[in-house]
């Protein structure tokens, strides 16, 4: 290509791509003959660039063509200006569709849970297989307290927080593969049961429920809802509907992975008070409060907030525009 010539054969074009594009306003014309200009510069750009590489020519119509785009997508928005719609229509639009499968994950840990919990309390065998029964009852009567006192609150509340929210997570991001969420939700039901039955086994259920409910109620409903959103990534391509496997996983995933974000706020509450409130010398009946408003809060979020996101057409997906194209097309 001999770039002199085909600058000189092109410029008036450019020119008033330019033109157009510095313009502060354009009629209907301007703007279809902007967008006409723009995709003959586009091409011309390219050819330049697979002949000659970069050159002065070439950059200042690269310059003219970014300024004519801007002019018909506009620029970006910034990233703070979409903080509330995140979270007044994104993030509870997710939470929302993910409310009867919660339920569900939530069922099923109560299963497996009460389960392994009545076994172990009514299992004298069962009961003897976790150890000996001095340092059962030490657990039962003094460890279980002790836990959540023997470390400074700060520290104890960030770790658990971390602890949990590395596990929500996990469940997410996982859990296309359709075996880590049952996993995860087993394990944790197993755990939880154990030491339900131990600590029933030795009459102090009371004590159980009282130092697991306030931080309890909304941390394990955290869990479920990653649980659920996991599970509903793992469908998204098992039954991918009129979409295809690669276009249904996307869509479901774009639109769930946003719960992470707030379920890593739940789950700090959730720290917080199990930081601070489960082991504090209060009546019982606080303490317990305090949770259940917690895990109110969250519920409203997530059903009345959500639904009200979900029914204005809301699925907790990216728009149109920031997901970019589904699929190729020529031309």
């Amino acid at each position: 290509m001999d770039l002199d010539a085909y600058t000189a054969a092109h410029r008036a074009d450019w020119d008033r791509l330019d033109e157009l594009g510095r313009r502060g306003s354009l009629s209907g014309v301007d703007a279809d003959e902007l967008i006409d200009r723009y995709q003959s510069g586009a091409t011309q750009l390219s050819a330049i660039k697979t002949t000659a590489g970069s050159t002065v020519t070439g950059d200042r119509l690269s310059v003219s063509l970014s300024r004519a785009r801007l002019r018909f997508t506009s620029a970006g928005r910034n990233v703070t200006s979409q903080i509330p719609r995140f979270f007044v229509l994104q993030l509870p639009a997710a939470l929302y569709r993910l409310r009867w499968l919660t339920l569900g994950v939530f069922i099923a840990f109560t299963i497996v849970a009460s389960l392994y919990a009545t076994w172990i309390a009514t299992n004298p065998q069962a009961l003897a297989a976790l150890g000996d029964e001095a340092s059962l009852r030490q657990t039962a009567e003094q460890g279980f307290v002790a836990y959540y006192s023997e470390n400074p609150a700060t520290s104890f509340a960030g770790r658990v927080w971390t602890n949990n929210a590395w596990i929500a997570a996990q469940c997410i991001a996982f859990g296309i593969t359709g075996v880590w969420v049952p996993y995860v939700i087993a394990q944790n039901a197993q755990g939880i049961g154990l030491t339900a039955g131990l600590m029933f086994a030795y009459d102090e259920g009371d004590t159980f429920f009282l130092y697991i409910l306030p931080h309890g109620l909304l941390e394990l409903t955290s869990i479920f809802v990653a649980g659920a959103a996991g599970l509903r990534i793992f469908w998204s391509w098992v039954a991918p509907g009129r979409l295809s496997r690669g276009q249904s996983l996307a869509r479901e995933a774009r639109a769930l992975f946003t719960v992470v974000v707030g379920l890593i706020i739940a789950l700090f509450v959730s720290g917080i008070i199990e930081g601070f409130v489960t082991p504090a010398p209060w009546h019982p009946a606080v303490k317990i409060a305090i949770g259940a408003v917690a895990l109110g809060a969250f519920l409203f979020y997530m059903i009345v907030v959500g639904g009200r996101a979900a029914r204005a057409g809301e699925t907790g997906d990216l728009e149109e525009f920031e997901r970019g194209a589904t699929t190729l097309v020529a031309g």
